[in-house]
């Protein structure tokens, strides 16, 4: 997003931090980058899906704390927080109260929800704390932009009257034409129906079911598909080693790698699964894959139970199925691959749900026309 609004003349700077899939690389506490034209300031205090939660904590605050040292001292019109831990909107919060600067609250998952419904959230004290500061973020922003419907309607249940602009992730659709697809596909692939998931492997994505479909892909000797999985997170070792202990020769961990070669791999594929675990908050989730999934115009089978099961209904570009039933992902599976027609049709209207649903280009101006609204009406 903020390339894009830089590219026509924005002066955009971002305070980030480094995490498992950063490619920039810290000179010091602060390093200063210029990336497009945007003003990068990187602070060097890593967050890892890998990190217990307590220290996941530790390094929420720790960010946040350097952030509000630029939220109140550098120039600008409107300050954009985007969450993630909620901590995150502490800066923009006090850049309002202390500066009468533009505050727009963006929120890509929902916090403390997601944290007490994991159980990773149990203290009552830190609860009502953590649902304080969330009333407080959304009360003092001029302008929230939840990344669901579901987000948004969960928002209305806690502050009223509230600008609120739907802003989903969005799918890069460009990188289908910029980036060379080719791929030299390993012996094992060749000639194979493929079915990739590309993601965190983490506690809340349920990866588990995936590498059970490989096992009941197996069971039903459909030799002719393979499972795939790229990234990294807590549960990958333990992941591989309940594929070793089924014996599968059918799934494989390409580990973690770069967006360009995810889509690289989904021009190759002919199914992108999406899996999560049967916890409420994650059906309003806004998750990158399903996007990409989009921009490479392929069949889509997931398990959440929101808006993204509506949509995928809706544009018939893919099956949803519940959450940690493996049969049912392989029936869902199968039943799309046996059907060149049916796989034709859904793969044409994925590629559309990315052209004129999730376009970035698109969803880059409708979000900076949102922020211009909220500027000029607090002007």
């Amino acid at each position: 997003m903020t390339r894009r609004w830089a590219a026509i003349g924005a002066d955009v700077t971002v305070i980030t931090s480094i995490y498992d899939k950063s490619d920039l690389i810290p000179k010091g506490f602060i390093t200063n980058f210029n990336i497009e034209g945007v003003h990068v300031k990187l602070v060097n205090i890593r967050l890892s899906n890998k990190h217990s939660f307590p220290k996941r904590l530790y390094s929420f605050f720790a960010f946040s704390l350097t952030s509000i040292w630029y939220a109140l001292t550098l120039k600008a019109d409107v300050i954009i927080t985007s969450s993630g831990p909620l901590t995150i909107g502490i800066p923009g919060v006090l850049a309002k109260m202390f500066r009468n600067i533009t505050f727009v609250f963006e929120l890509r998952d929902l916090w403390p929800t997601g944290a007490i419904e994991l159980g990773a959230l149990r203290n009552k004290t830190l609860i009502k704390m953590a649902k304080w500061l969330e009333k407080t973020c959304y009360q003092k922003a001029d302008l929230i932009i939840p990344a669901s419907i579901g987000q948004m309607e969960h928002v209305k249940t806690i502050v009223k009257n509230k600008p609120i602009t739907v802003i989903t992730n969005g799918s890069d659709n460009h990188l289908m034409h910029e980036v060379d697809l080719s791929l030299e596909l390993p012996e094992w692939a060749v000639n194979k129906k493929l079915l990739l998931y590309a993601g965190t492997l983490g506690l809340i994505d349920d990866c588990a079911t995936v590498v059970n479909l490989a096992k009941e892909l197996e069971k039903r000797n459909r030799a002719d598909m393979e499972v795939i999985l790229i990234g990294d997170g807590k549960e990958r070792l333990m992941l591989e080693e309940m594929a070793k202990n089924l014996e599968l020769k059918n799934i494989h961990f390409l580990g973690q790698t770069s967006k360009e070669n995810v889509m690289r791999w989904l021009s190759h594929c002919q199914i992108s699964l999406f899996t999560v675990k049967n916890v409420k908050f994650l059906d309003t989730a806004s998750p990158n894959k399903i996007f990409d999934a989009f921009a490479a115009g392929i069949p889509l089978v997931q398990n959440t139970q929101g808006w993204v099961k509506d949509y995928v209904a809706q544009r018939n570009c893919g099956l949803t199925v519940l959450q940690s039933d493996p049969v049912a992902l392989a029936d869902a599976v199968i039943k799309i691959l046996d059907d060149p027609a049916l796989w034709q049709t859904m793969s044409e209207n994925s590629k559309k749900a990315a052209i004129e649903d999730f376009d970035r280009d698109m969803l880059s101006e409708k979000m900076l026309d949102a922020i211009n609204i909220a500027v000029n009406n607090r002007r």
